[in-house]
């Protein structure tokens, strides 16, 4: 199921409860019930947990955000990194050269094609990713330079390797969920109570009242939306994406 598809739905069950909810209540009223007698310190509390709520969606999407630009950023890193192995490998003899750009080549192909789904699926790394980074390392390490040409390129590269190993490292910690269970517990409960709140407030059956009503319950459903689709910044729909692969790599397709 699509993800806006989701969205909808949410947005949509959310409008739906609180506008059958506020019409099944405006029944049960008395004819001489009167909407001005709110007592103003339910107004008051009304407000002030409304804009608690907000602060705290606020803060969580602004921390959903940050992890996504982070893992785009890791991919950046890590493509940029085995860009610069494929480069400096130049100076060194053909067959070590061809090896070496052929096994960066197929480990970002396989990182493209194979391990950024199941990174997606699963929310961890694979064996044969490691194992594939690791042959680079070995294509680097186990070469003994023969000049002092080729001996001013080596240190740099296993610099580069490195520097692939720690940008995998980091994006394989940041492929699972970021947002604490006990977190969700508090958005999901505080957007009960806040939309619950504004019943108190002896909503009428005006379409202005019914269009407000509506409209807030599907904004908080948008947002909480908002930070489930990026609490996940490999496996959804605004998502990190492999494009520093692609664009440095342009043969892997």
């Amino acid at each position: 199921m699509s993800d806006w598809l989701v969205l909808l739905i949410a947005m949509a069950a959310a409008c739906a409860v609180v506008l059958t909810i506020t019409l099944f209540s405006n029944r049960r009223l008395a004819p001489d019930d009167d909407p001005s007698g709110t007592p103003d310190v339910i107004e008051y509390m009304t407000m002030m947990i409304g804009v608690v709520y907000a602060i705290v969606l606020g803060l969580a999407i602004a921390g959903v955000w940050e992890g996504r630009g982070a893992a785009q950023t890791d991919v950046q890193q890590e493509a940029q990194a085995l860009h610069e192995i494929g480069q400096r490998v130049q100076v060194w003899p053909a067959e070590v050269r061809d090896r070496t750009r052929a096994d960066v080549e197929a480990y970002a192909s396989y990182v493209v094609h194979t391990e950024w789904s199941y990174m997606a699926d699963h929310g961890t790394l694979t064996d044969e990713g490691t194992q594939k980074l690791e042959k680079i390392r070995r294509d680097v390490t186990d070469y003994h330079p023969a000049n002092d040409y080729e001996t001013q390129a080596y240190q740099p590269l296993i610099d580069q390797v490195g520097a692939v190993d720690a940008a995998r490292t980091a994006r394989g910690q940041g492929a699972g969920a970021t947002m604490p269970g006990v977190v969700w517990f508090g958005l999901i409960t505080g957007a009960l109570v806040t939309v619950g709140l504004i019943f108190t407030l002896q909503i009428r059956r005006t379409w202005r009242e019914l269009l407000l009503a509506g409209l807030f319950s599907a904004l908080i459903a948008f947002l909480l939306f908002l930070i489930w689709d990026f609490d996940a910044p490999f496996g959804r729909g605004i998502s990190a994406t492999a494009g520093p692969f692609q664009g440095l790599f342009p043969g892997i397709g």
